[in-house]
């Protein structure tokens, strides 16, 4: 992009596009939608929201307004319906203080809801994908598993009631790893999402020009979401994550379950900071005060070529 008041676009594969407005103010949106993944409306329209909100967050913004984006089936679905996933999307923004201004609507077969997602960012002070040092700790803020959790609910095999860790997860909003990362100065971040853990770190190490090197023992994983993998309900993001997963070495002995964690594509997932090590211990402490879902130390940035990441087993 020639226009110098674009300060991020979709050619670094962050999660936001940036746009200076002045010296010290920059405008940060993001769009995302999706089909249902849960049964209850409000819960999608929840997940939905904090999903399209997580764009903001990974890039240090503090969300200004939203729009909501709506397809929806009107002669085989009841309005009734709709509004229970505008409202859980609406009690979302609302405890992001971000108002819903509007949005737009189609008729469509399939439904399906999101938002398109502004907010705000000192320009010195966004996270992107490029900043990441040799030597910073990797840390992960949300488990794993959403999409083999919600993979399990469509073919029957979880209800609702088994779901509640994961929707607890996907409705959570990462304020408050944000917040962290900005007051601890730290310059990179990601939200993982449907490229999965494996997929988003490497956008960051490719934009940073560096490896890296996990650990599969210190991933936060949901309850069953290994179990479930095994018994092979993977939604098919994921499995086209792990076949596009040519940079990863992986121990020998890490079973295609295991693999498939790694690249589980989620929805609403948590951050990924890559910190400083002078500056890993006060993060952990304010991801502890935040109340963030997890505060794990996967791994760490290394020399390397860029974009490649090992997987070990870890003890």
């Amino acid at each position: 992009m020639a226009d110098p008041r674009v300060l991020v676009d979709a050619a670094s594969h962050d999660d936001a596009a940036v746009f200076r407005l002045s010296r010290d103010r920059a405008l940060v949106a993001s769009t995302d939608f999706f089909t249902p993944i849960v049964d209850d409306p409000a819960t999608w329209g929840a997940i939905a929201a904090a999903n399209a909100l997580s764009d903001l967050y990974a890039m240090g913004a503090t969300p200004l307004f939203a729009l909501n984006l709506v397809a929806w089936p009107r002669d085989t679905l009841p309005f009734e319906l709709l509004g229970d996933v505008i409202a859980g999307a609406a009690a979302i923004a609302t405890a992001a203080g971000c108002p819903v201004l509007g949005g737009h609507s189609i008729d469509d077969p399939e439904p399906k809801f999101g938002m398109v997602a502004l907010g705000e960012v000192h320009p010195d002070r966004i996270l992107t994908t490029a900043g990441a040092q040799a030597d910073d700790a990797l840390v992960l803020t949300k488990p794993l598993g959403t999409g083999i959790i919600t993979t399990a609910l469509k073919h029957g095999v979880l209800d609702e009631g088994d779901t509640a860790q994961a929707v607890r997860s996907m409705t959570t909003l990462n304020a408050g790893a944000a917040r962290v990362a900005v007051a601890q100065g730290l310059r990179t971040a990601t939200d993982v999402t449907g490229f999965g853990l494996l997929g988003h770190l490497r956008n960051v190490l490719l934009s940073s020009g560096l490896s890296a090197t996990l650990e599969f023992a210190a991933l936060p994983l949901l309850d069953r979401a290994l179990e479930l993998a095994g018994r092979g309900l993977v939604p098919a993001g994921t499995k086209r994550n792990l076949s596009a997963a040519q940079d990863v070495t992986w121990d020998a002995s890490f079973t295609e379950p295991e693999r498939w964690l790694c690249v589980d594509a989620q929805t609403s997932g948590g951050l990924l900071l890559a910190v400083p090590k002078a500056q890993l211990a006060k993060v952990l402490e304010g991801l502890r005060l935040e109340g963030t879902l997890c505060a794990a130390v996967i791994g760490r940035v290394t020399e390397g070529r860029p974009g490649a990441i090992t997987m070990r087993r870890g003890a």
